[in-house]
């Protein structure tokens, strides 16, 4: 009796587990039909029994078309059936994703973040003028708390000019500025938080008014 024995290591390589193996030996006995007639009969039967183990994908829109498309793939694309969607090619399936494309950062600025230059390609496109004078120097005075967070040593003022001169591409030229930057220690102050709460004193019951008996 135990040499009837099956372990899974010894079974044959489940495509989509979680439909099963009975589900994948109807799959297999549908591949070796003779008739293709045989074998359109049977993948709609299959079908129907990958739609009821999964009843909460019903409403779901195009919800036949992924189980037609998942029938192929557990048959490893060697069912010959009749399907009403066209059937998935087994080359796009297999071909990997487009590489994410990453914001790129000054290397040598990091610790700026990706923000702070995106802000400053748009402070590039405004025009000359009161509001984008602000929006620079709001930039240039978060470019001093980002470097404070980086470096807890206070920094001049020169120096992120310097930089943000630099990653705008000479477009944003403070360095002549007679205007400084807000105060490193007010930048970096935190909130201190206090409990609004008081603090309740429970107070024993005086035994004055007490009738004694």
């Amino acid at each position: 009796m135990i040499d009837d024995l099956e372990y899974n290591t010894e079974r044959e390589h489940l495509i989509i587990p979680e439909y099963g193996r009975h589900l994948q030996k109807m799959i297999n006995y549908a591949k070796q039909l003779p008739t293709k007639e045989e074998r359109n009969k049977v993948a709609k039967s299959i079908i129907n029994v990958m739609g009821n183990l999964q009843p909460h994908l019903r409403d779901v829109p195009d919800f036949q078309h992924k189980l037609w498309d998942q029938l192929f793939i557990m048959s490893d694309f060697e069912l010959d059936a009749d399907s009403p969607y066209p059937m998935p090619s087994k080359e796009e399936l297999s071909e990997g994703p487009e590489p994410l494309k990453y914001p790129q950062n000054h290397p040598k600025y990091r610790f700026y973040g990706n923000n702070i230059k995106t802000m400053i390609d748009v402070a590039n496109t405004w025009e000359e003028g009161d509001l984008k004078e602000a929006l620079v120097y709001t930039i240039a005075n978060h470019m001093k708390k980002c470097f404070l967070n980086w470096n807890k040593d206070t920094v001049e003022d020169g120096v992120i000019f310097e930089h943000l001169y630099e990653l705008s591409g000479g477009k944003i030229n403070l360095k002549t500025s007679d205007e400084d930057l807000s105060d490193s220690t007010s930048l970096m102050r935190h909130k201190k938080k206090y409990s609004g709460g008081k603090k309740s004193h429970h107070k024993k019951g005086s035994n004055r008014n007490r009738k004694r008996y």
